[in-house]
């Protein structure tokens, strides 16, 4: 007998048939034998919906009501799952952040888990009862509700099948595993049967949406197994493991996009010992990562400096610089929203000599310039204008995944 922790995405119950059939995968896993712990996002678009109403009542709300609403998505959801397994004759319970123990950290709308008492959850699995939980959610030392942020029923998930020593979490979603590219956007893509932790953690920073980087890491540092599949074609799905078959044979695991970035550039800096430091750490007292950097000098004892970050952070971002300018000595800022990072992402880069250079060749027969670059051992990034980021991606993918026979 196995324990096994699911987790089930807002498309895959947002609604009566859709509910139905998820309980028919929870009970059919339950019925193998299996211990059944499953997490629940709120049905379909419901959090949208609660954060437009609460936008009406009052745009300017504090984000601890903001949870207070938004975490009412998923106890309907795993209530309602519960009673449709309820009325199929199996026994079954849902519970949500504070029945758990579900503990984290008081930021609102972007809470860290800090610990998890398994007491309850165990107490309930003893009476052979299969367990829903409320993805998204936790409760704060002062009792407070709090949410996980983006990606939080997959870091709920995770964590809960850290916490009980889980043998399998399995993240159903809308599409069926981990493919090379976005199937929907880029032709000539293919689902990977596996993957590694740390490919799957660059895939999931630099913008492929399949699972959030926070779960990705957790699984990684607890060494969950997971795997994702597809709650709709009951196909089998992709494995997120410490090592996988074959990687000797594949250089590149996948290409990913991310849109929601702007580069920022301080133009006319003192070439100077500190000036990085001073910038970087002004952005991190406010939480705002910053992704590829570069730095070049320029005439006269001067430098500038680039750095891309969010989209939601930018207006943040420029904001504080500006208001150091005279601090931080640069002539003037510039500031360019329609960019967007493409990247490849494999472990197999590792003591494989031209990867990037086929890379730049893509874009290069493209017609597609570069305007930054990003390396590290499994993954190359590159800054390219927005309305080239499309074609950017299905070059690089048909170069590495076409042409190559792969």
């Amino acid at each position: 007998m196995a324990l096994i922790v699911q987790k089930f995405g807002g498309t895959s119950v947002g609604g009566l048939d859709r509910v139905r059939h998820v309980a028919k995968i929870i009970t059919e896993t339950y019925n193998q034998g299996n211990d059944v712990v499953v997490v629940l996002s709120a049905q379909g678009k419901y959090t949208d919906e609660l954060i437009a109403r609460a936008l009406e009542y009052n745009p300017k709300a504090s984000k601890r009501e903001l949870d207070q609403l938004m975490s009412t998505g998923e106890q309907q959801s795993v209530a309602l799952a519960a009673m449709c397994i309820q009325g199929m004759g199996y026994p079954v319970v849902s519970l949500n952040a504070w029945q758990v123990g579900f503990k984290t950290n008081t930021t609102y709308g972007d809470a860290r888990i800090t610990r998890i008492d398994t007491e309850r959850l165990q107490l309930e699995l003893d009476q052979h009862k299969i367990v829903l939980f409320t993805g998204f959610q936790g409760i704060n030392r002062r009792g407070d509700v709090t949410t996980l942020g983006r990606g939080g029923s997959d870091t709920s998930a995770v964590a809960l099948a850290a916490a009980l020593h889980a043998d399998l979490c399995q993240i159903y979603t809308d599409v069926d595993g981990v493919y090379t590219s976005d199937p929907n956007k880029v032709k000539g893509t293919h689902k990977l049967e596996e993957i590694t932790y740390d490919e799957m953690l660059e895939l999931a920073t630099v913008g492929a949406g399949v699972l959030h980087n926070r779960s990705v890491e957790m699984a990684k540092r607890y060494h969950v197994n997971l795997e994702v599949l597809s709650s709709f074609t009951g196909k089998p799905g992709t494995k997120v493991k410490e090592v996988v078959k074959k990687m000797e044979k594949s250089h590149v695991s996948g290409v990913a996009k991310d849109k929601n970035i702007a580069r920022l550039a301080l133009v006319g800096l003192k070439n100077e010992p500190g000036i990085a430091f001073h910038i970087f750490s002004l952005l991190a007292q406010k939480k705002i990562n910053v992704d590829i950097i570069l730095q070049s000098i320029g005439r006269d004892e001067q430098k500038d400096i680039s750095f891309t970050v969010t989209k939601s952070d930018l207006e943040q971002a420029r904001q504080i610089l500006e208001d150091r300018k005279d601090t931080l000595g640069f002539e003037r800022l510039e500031i360019n929203d329609h960019v967007a990072k493409v990247s490849i992402v494999g472990a197999g880069m590792i003591g494989n000599p031209g990867v990037a250079a086929n890379m730049f060749e893509a874009l290069f027969n493209a017609g597609i310039n570069i305007n930054m670059i990003s390396t590290s051992e499994i993954k190359v990034s590159v800054l390219v204008d927005e309305r080239d980021a499309d074609r950017a991606v299905q070059a690089v993918h048909d170069k590495f995944f076409t042409e190559y026979g792969r």
